[in-house]
């Protein structure tokens, strides 16, 4: 039984992650767990990179993530049930962020999609198998 479920999406997949949001609601709702979900801006602000961006460009990156999250989420689960889920947006590499929520906020289960994998990792996208692989919890992973 889960008290807290974590499920991580990219946004820049457009419409990609709904099932796999859809279903960590579905696996909430069976328990009446917690529901966050959490997607990853990458990290330009180190080294001779962050003088290519203006100073603000961060703060920009995470408001319009944060937006884009919400949109999603509100798409996947109506007004009512997104109102209740807490929308993080973390920045960082994607498996190494979402670990990291995922301990933070306690998460008993982590819902991550796999997609369409390259030749390379033919079983999962390198996100969700180093999500899978380093996990203290459980991890769904929706196909």
């Amino acid at each position: 039984m889960s008290n807290s479920i974590l499920c991580a999406v990219d946004i820049s997949n457009g419409n990609h992650d709904l099932p796999v949001l859809k279903r960590a609601a579905q696996l909430a709702e069976l328990d009446g767990a917690r529901l966050d979900v959490v997607t990853v801006i990458p990290d330009f602000g180190e080294g001779w990179v962050s003088g290519f961006f203006k100073p603000d460009y961060h703060d920009e990156a995470t408001k319009h993530a944060q937006e884009a999250l919400v949109a999603l989420c509100e798409e996947a689960f109506g007004p009512e049930l997104n109102a209740k889920v807490r929308h993080v947006v973390a920045t960082g590499t994607a498996y190494q962020q979402v670990l990291d929520v995922a301990e933070k906020a306690g998460a008993d289960m982590i819902v991550i999609g796999s997609h369409t994998p390259e030749l390379r990792d033919y079983l999962l996208g390198p996100n969700a198998a180093r999500v899978v692989r380093h996990s203290s919890c459980s991890v769904h992973v929706v196909r």
